[in-house]
């Protein structure tokens, strides 16, 4: 019985499959079921019932399942606070919002690769609804993602905030200074996915002024800026990933008679067994998005701060 037998029969038990299983913890199926046949031949009981599609623990399992957590979970806390980082091993899936992509993970990669130099980090960027739903499925480890995870046992930490500015490409001759919320139905907008906060923020702006009004929705941000370059429509982006365009003027800012909420971003992880690394994670990604924000607050001349 070693922590790696421990920690499959957890995913087992978690999954109630023995192929997800495999998958999470690396390892092939036939060596997933020979550990869990030799911790029954261990215990002298069977701690699953396998006559169902879904595999579902016995009495017996739910009752080893207990003592098989608090002692992955006593193993972490044992390795985060005697082992040397460096001997701490194993793979943290780790999701991010596109957003978060473009500006402060490469920065949070490093220092993750300083203090765990044997973690392996198997990033996945995708919408906010679908870490979400990563998360709550357990095919995730931890998630930076619009708004929260609303499920027992997921912890949501406060992360950082982006404030969204209006632009449009110089070829839509948009007037300068402020336009009214009537004015910008008119055009185009370019925008995050449907069922999006920002989405669903910019259709309430511009419904009552004009139920015509073309909204362009897309999960990709470097879609969504390509498009706006392009004169298809206007956007509200985080400055932070237009810096590019707006030095080079293939973009210009407006402003609108109305404020698009910011953009509030969390850390959301599952508390329980072997969730040291990942909340030390969480810990790393919470200062390194507040060094960032402190280098934008004092860098002179910035504007659409982080915050």
């Amino acid at each position: 019985m070693n922590i790696r037998t421990l920690e499959t029969f957890i995913w087992i038990a978690r999954l109630g499959s023995f192929r997800a299983a495999a998958n999470r913890v690396y390892a092939s199926q036939p060596s997933v079921s020979a550990r869990i046949a030799g911790l029954e031949d261990q215990l002298g009981v069977e701690l699953f019932d396998r006559s169902a599609r879904k595999i579902t623990l016995t009495a017996k399992g739910r009752e080893f399942l207990i003592y098989a957590e608090k002692m992955l979970a006593l193993h972490g806390e044992m390795m985060q606070a005697v082992a040397k980082p460096s001997s701490i091993r194993g793979t943290i899936r780790l999701a991010v919002s596109e957003t978060i992509a473009h500006t402060w993970l490469p920065q949070l990669i490093e220092r993750v690769s300083e203090a765990y130099p044997a973690i392996n980090l198997e990033l996945d960027v995708d919408i906010s609804v679908n870490l979400a739903e990563k998360l709550a499925n357990h095919e995730i480890d931890i998630a930076f993602l619009m708004g929260g995870v609303n499920q027992p046992g997921i912890i949501n930490r406060d992360l950082c905030r982006y404030s969204l500015i209006w632009v449009a490409s110089p070829r839509l001759d948009i007037p300068g200074g402020r336009i009214s919320l009537e004015e910008l139905s008119t055009w185009p907008i370019i925008t995050y996915p449907r069922k999006s906060e920002p989405y669903l923020a910019i259709r309430s702006l511009v419904d009552p002024m004009n139920h015509s009004t073309r909204i362009h929705s897309s999960s990709s941000l470097s879609t969504i800026i390509r498009m706006t370059v392009d004169g298809l429509g206007v956007s509200a982006l985080p400055r932070e990933i237009l810096e590019q365009e707006l030095r080079a003027g293939t973009l210009r800012q407006f402003e609108i008679d109305a404020e698009v909420p910011d953009l509030a971003f969390c850390a959301a992880y599952r508390a329980g067994p072997g969730g040291k690394v990942v909340q030390a994670i969480a810990e790393l990604a919470l200062a390194t998005a507040e060094n960032r924000s402190a280098m934008i607050e004092n860098a002179p001349g910035e504007a659409g701060k982080t915050d």
